[in-house]
């Protein structure tokens, strides 16, 4: 994989309108932001069209606009006004392409751009699971515009499996990460500190890091069964920390909670909310778990432990064999990482109870070979390749 740095497309003259349901904490929003700011820097416009969230703040400091927009709502009457609005955008504000990043907002954006006769395109940004007749069709928005890209070649399969159509127009584009930020150089061990104040964390103790929102899938489950297989077997200088939004997801913070105190675990395991420093929560930890239980249509979270040349323990379904480097497929000494069954808390335990025993030496090695795999996933690499698209898009429009 090529990971150097190419000069970004001219943009100058070019209005790009984004449609992402919030910009709250995820892929989607994060890449949003991400796009956005890439445009500017390339000399275009950027227009993002979104509820609103914790990010409007950053994608304003880009040079960027946030429209506030109700993206967010599945309504089908909703949908199809909201087609209209996004219509009216586009002629108001000379608008060249329109770029979805969800659904419900994608079908407004598709027709409100074949209305308007500019292109359409779509990132998945998940592997939206198959479903009956009217979840297919609902999900099929995703592939329906000029371009779809996907966010690995895992998603890429996914697509052309579900949607045989979308061959031909399909481009992997991998979520770029900001390396610079995840550099371990470049981060003041006083934030460090703070977090580590801030979780409730001990000195000398060690830390098992799952950053993930608080929902079923994401395998806390997973990792708290397992942190009590490794407290019987004596690892007790370690704290594990659930760093995400539980996004109103009460029912499930509450399970979490019971089955922390049921295993025996409270002040060990610490459920600490959303990060907004995760760079420093990295490099606060001495090991960074993704146990998903469902496929990662990319793995970002893997990607950003290994730019900061942590140990990472993923579940081995979806892209994480195109993110974490193991055997089989590469041999002992060249892993970045491990990737075990999912939902399997004693292969889990296990995995983390090898990275957690690394000397100094091993450990060393392993964060370099980590770094050094993370720079394929660079975040120049990401907006390089979709403003290129961009550009193809409307050269092939305006030769239509």
């Amino acid at each position: 994989m090529d990971s150097r740095a190419k000069p970004l497309p001219d943009m100058h003259g070019i209005t790009v309108l984004q449609l992402v349901p919030s910009l709250e904490a995820g892929g989607a929003e994060r890449t949003a932001v991400d796009i956005a700011a890439a445009l500017v820097a390339a000399g275009g416009r950027a227009l993002v069209a979104t509820t609103g969230g914790r990010l409007v703040g950053e994608l304003r400091e880009a040079g960027a606009e946030w429209l506030q927009f109700p993206a967010a709502t599945k309504n089908p009457g909703r949908i199809v006004w909201n087609a209209e609005r996004i219509r009216r955008l586009i002629a108001a504000e000379g608008v060249d392409i329109v770029h979805a990043r969800s659904r419900a907002p994608a079908w407004s954006g598709l027709m409100a751009a074949r209305r308007a006769g500019v292109p359409f395109l779509t990132t998945y940004h998940g592997a939206y699971k198959p479903g009956g007749p009217l979840k297919t069709w609902y999900n099929s928005v995703m592939v329906r515009g000029d371009a779809v890209i996907a966010n690995s070649r895992f998603t890429a399969r996914r697509i052309e499996q579900q949607y045989p159509r979308a061959e031909g127009r399909i481009e992997v584009i991998y979520r770029g990460t900001d390396l610079d930020r995840f550099d371990p150089a470049a981060i003041d061990p006083a934030r460090i500190a703070a977090l580590r104040s801030a979780w409730g964390i001990a000195p000398g103790r060690r830390i098992v890091l799952l950053p993930a929102r608080l929902t079923g899938w994401k395998g806390q489950e997973v990792l708290i069964d397992a942190a009590a297989l490794l407290a019987d077997r004596g690892v007790a200088d370690v704290d594990y920390v659930l760093a995400g939004d539980a996004q109103g997801r009460t029912a499930y913070l509450a399970g979490l909670e019971a089955r922390i105190a049921a295993r025996g675990l409270v002040g060990r395991v610490h459920v600490v909310g959303h990060c907004s420093d995760m760079p420093a929560a990295n490099m606060a930890a001495d090991v960074v778990v993704v146990p998903s239980t469902e496929p990662e249509a990319f793995g970002r979270t893997a990607v950003e432990a290994q730019a900061a040349g942590r140990p990472v323990v993923v579940s081995d379904i979806g892209a994480t064999p195109e993110t974490v480097l193991a055997p089989p497929d590469c041999a002992p000494g060249q892993r970045t990482g491990w990737r075990v069954r999912p939902g399997d808390a004693v292969a889990l335990a296990a995995a983390v109870e090898e990275a957690l025993a690394l000397g100094p030496e091993a450990r060393a090695a392993l964060g370099a070979r980590a770094r050094a795999h993370a720079r394929g996933f660079g975040l120049e690499a990401m907006t390089g390749a979709t403003l290129a698209l961009y550009r193809r898009l409307l050269r092939r429009a305006n030769a239509a």
